[in-house]
């Protein structure tokens, strides 16, 4: 589109989070008119580490806000797959993007911080929790529940897992538990017992257990994750000390003295949730972005890269394109494929004994192998068929 158009286009993004901001970075450098929607009166995320990939990064080097990332984050040159007591299975670097080698370390808190703060003042209007969304072709009005109706050229939803946008326009498609459980803590290095000694992930393999260290050394401090394959679903599990030792037994001590000393008020608990491929994201003036359009199991640390990584697909099917519509549907060709395949992959965190021993004769729906759910679906849409 050109420069002027660009300029004229209003465009209202719904959720504050990584995707809805990094996507109000992109399209702000474009010229265009962008306002954040969030439904939360204050921005903030709790939880733990993430690594920002090489891409990633070379995106926020783009948009100008590069500095403020780093400023706030760890470079890191590799990251190590170990068994529970510490042998060695993997190490490998992260993937180069041009010239940049590192995946920077950051606590999602600082993160969030970094990227609304680089934001022009007033681009995001909090306490705005979306009720309805039209589409009316060539543009799309917005209804929050605070009473107050915005129209816009183009509307970006990014609210998450479990999308306004996406139910109201798109897909029904429900969030799907993945049979884990992922228990996250930032602690002081002090309190590592020794296992931080550079700015490397490392993630530790047992029987159904995954633990990850991630350093945050820049806060002197260490994002420590649990992911465990465990039958409850619901959404924020009531979790005890014991129940995490349970799941750290037998590996490395230090690893276990690590889970005897948390502070289980400092312990975010949560079941893991993400959701079946959608067909559409687009229409002529509304598209879905991040987790509202491709939420991911974390086991490949690609949620919030893909959402970044989707913000600059669309600035860029917005700069090439010449209409809005093309636009939207040039950027679901670039980044579908991508996000398809990632969504499988990341499924794939488990050996086949794992699940079963856990989950014996009733495995949670995205823990079935792909031809299984295949033809679960087939069986259900001939089931409705006959209805």
């Amino acid at each position: 589109m050109k420069t002027s158009d660009l300029q004229n286009l209003t465009i209202a993004i719904v959720g504050g989070g990584y995707g809805g901001a990094s996507a109000a970075a992109a399209l702000s450098a474009l010229g265009a008119n962008v306002t954040v929607y969030e439904q939360a009166s204050g921005m903030h995320e709790v939880g733990a580490g993430i690594g920002l990939r090489p891409s990633s990064m070379n995106r926020f080097r783009e948009w100008g806000i590069f500095d403020n990332i780093a400023a706030v984050s760890s470079p890191s040159d590799y990251f190590e797959i170990l068994t529970a007591t510490g042998g060695p299975i993997m190490k490998d670097d992260w993937p180069e993007d041009g010239e940049e080698k590192h995946t920077y370390l950051i606590h999602r808190g600082d993160f969030i911080e970094a990227l609304v703060g680089a934001l022009p003042q007033g681009m995001v209007k909090l306490g705005h929790k979306l009720e309805k969304i039209e589409d009316n072709g060539s543009n799309a009005t917005l209804t929050f529940t605070n009473g107050e109706v915005v129209t816009a050229d183009l509307v970006v939803g990014a609210d998450g897992i479990k999308s306004v946008v996406r139910k109201q326009l798109f897909s029904d498609n429900q969030p799907v538990f993945s049979g884990e459980h992922a228990y996250r803590s930032v602690i002081s290095i002090d309190d590592a017992h020794g296992m931080i000694n550079d700015d490397n992930l490392r993630m530790y393999i047992g029987h159904g257990t995954k633990v990850y260290l991630l350093p945050l050394r820049h806060r002197n401090q260490v994002s420590f994750d649990i992911t465990a394959l465990i039958p409850d679903s619901t959404w924020s599990p009531d979790v005890t000390k014991e129940d995490i030792l349970k799941t750290v037994e037998g590996f490395d001590e230090r690893i276990v003295d690590i889970s005897r000393g948390l502070n289980m008020d400092t312990v975010n608990l949560r079941a893991v949730y993400d959701i079946d491929p959608v067909d559409n994201w687009h229409s002529d003036c509304v598209a879905l972005l991040g987790d509202a359009a491709h939420s991911m199991l974390h086991h490949q640390g690609q949620g919030a890269n893909s959402a970044i990584l989707d913000a600059g697909g669309l600035a860029d099917a917005l700069k090439t394109a010449d209409t809005v519509a093309e636009a939207l549907a040039q950027y679901q060709a670039d980044r579908k494929p991508v996000t398809d395949e990632l969504q499988r992959i990341s499924r794939s965190g488990w050996t086949e004994d794992e699940v079963n021993s856990v989950f014996p004769g009733q495995k949670p729906e995205n823990q079935n192998p792909a031809e299984q759910q295949a033809a679960d679906h087939d069986t259900a849409d001939l089931d409705s068929s006959t209805k």
